[in-house]
């Protein structure tokens, strides 16, 4: 896609989610195009650096001092950034008992997620021809003994208790439109008996770079940008079900009033990071994936079309995908219509709102495609550079796109 083009479609998907007022510039040329000065600033041995920071808390199974503990890291590390207004979304987290009535997703604790039991074909076409490809089983480890790394089982023995929660976010504020963000997001709780690298450090850690170069000295944007870390993920959107509760009816409200200072600006989009390393292809006939990251290994981006802000969603999803086809340097991005089961769902009816991953969620990662997921496989030491690449090319993605929306710039 030409630059042109790309400044064509942000320009036109800017005009709809933001009102008459937020028209964005054609893309200008790399000399003088402050997005090529930014995404140069993403280096793949930092990204490594923060995703390794954050194994040392195990899997960060919510309800536990592991847990708790690496909310506390990640504040530290966003206010060491310089990040403005590091705060806390605070809220009680409560396992719904079993055989109390029908349960949701939201009621459930760890979450199990079945594709349908035995290995086999994904669907099939007339005369019984597979037109999907072949699954896998998946599910939640809940053995500590099915983890063979001693250090990582003791890391993990503590089990989660209901109580009160936090997740920690940090904001850039806008210097000419501090009333209107766009949120950048990943879930920081994992599970599985594992050190939970793909699900959802790398996207952790993918945020956690973007607030530390948006917040860098010289760098300015127009619009804020809230930099969201949520927890209870896992256990069905909690964290991020808490934040559009208590915060949704704040959203443009100034306060005091003639301060300029504005505690919830007006959403202008979502963004959610939700497990960004794995895209190795299929399972084969027999259940098994490969090891090697394929070379046709792409960044998913994805809307669900049956949100009731559909259309201006894709078009902010078709933003980031122009973002991706002019500043990406190894992997492209596709763009999908079903995103589901992550952080962007609880803010898709009130906000457009999209979501980056390494596979389309339900057919792909429902598949059994990441051997990794919630399983004790979720380690270091089962990832190679070419996995964490992918990684980083997201943040290339989302860095940029977000950079052309808030009208960023950078001074010396």
């Amino acid at each position: 896609m030409s630059r042109k083009l790309f400044g064509i479609i942000n320009c036109i998907a800017g005009t709809i989610l933001a009102g008459a007022s937020h028209v964005a510039l054609a893309q200008p040329t790399d000399a003088d195009d402050p997005i090529v000065d930014l995404v140069s600033r993403l280096e793949l041995e930092t990204y490594k650096s923060t995703l390794k920071g954050l194994t040392q808390f195990g899997d960060r199974r919510q309800g536990t001092s592991r847990n708790a503990a690496a909310v506390d890291w990640i504040e530290e590390q966003l206010i060491s950034y310089g990040c403005s207004n590091v705060e806390r979304v605070h809220y009680t987290f409560t396992t719904r008992p079993r055989g109390s009535g029908r349960r949701s997703a939201a009621d459930t604790a760890d979450l199990t997620t079945p594709t349908g039991g035995l290995v086999g074909r994904n669907g099939s076409g007339p005369g019984g021809s597979s037109i999907y490809g072949y699954r896998s089983p998946t599910a939640v480890n809940r053995d500590l003994e099915a983890q063979p790394d001693e250090r990582i089982r003791l890391l993990n023995a503590e089990e989660p208790v209901d109580g009160p929660r936090s997740e920690v976010y940090c904001t850039k504020i806008g210097s000419t439109r501090p009333d209107e963000m766009y949120l950048v997001s990943a879930h920081m709780d994992g599970h599985g008996v594992n050190e939970a690298v793909n699900d959802d450090g790398s996207g952790t850690a993918l945020v956690m770079e973007l607030a530390r170069i948006m917040s860098a000295p010289g760098v300015e944007t127009e619009r804020s940008i809230r930099f969201a870390l949520w927890n209870n993920e896992e256990t069905g959107l909690n964290g991020s079900s808490a934040y559009v509760e208590q915060r949704k009816d704040l959203q443009g409200i100034e306060e005091p009033a003639g301060s300029g200072n504005y505690p919830e600006p007006t959403w202008l989009g979502m963004i959610q990071h939700d497990m960004m390393l794995w895209d190795h292809g299929a399972p084969r006939a027999d259940g098994s994936v490969s090891w090697d990251q394929r070379p046709e290994a792409d960044v998913n981006i994805e809307f669900q079309s049956v949100s009731n802000l559909a259309d201006d969603s894709m078009r902010l999803a078709f933003v980031f995908k122009a973002a991706a086809d002019a500043y990406n340097t190894d992997y492209p991005a596709a763009v999908g219509p079903h995103m589901t089961n992550t952080d962007s769902t609880p803010f898709m009816n009130e906000v457009p709102s999209i979501s980056l991953r390494e596979n389309e969620r339900g057919s792909h990662t429902g598949g059994g495609w990441n051997p990794t997921w919630h399983s004790p496989l979720d380690v270091w030491t089962n990832f190679t550079d070419k996995d964490f690449r992918l990684g980083l090319n997201a943040a290339q993605t989302t860095l940029a796109a977000v950079a052309k929306l808030t009208g960023a710039t950078v001074s010396d």
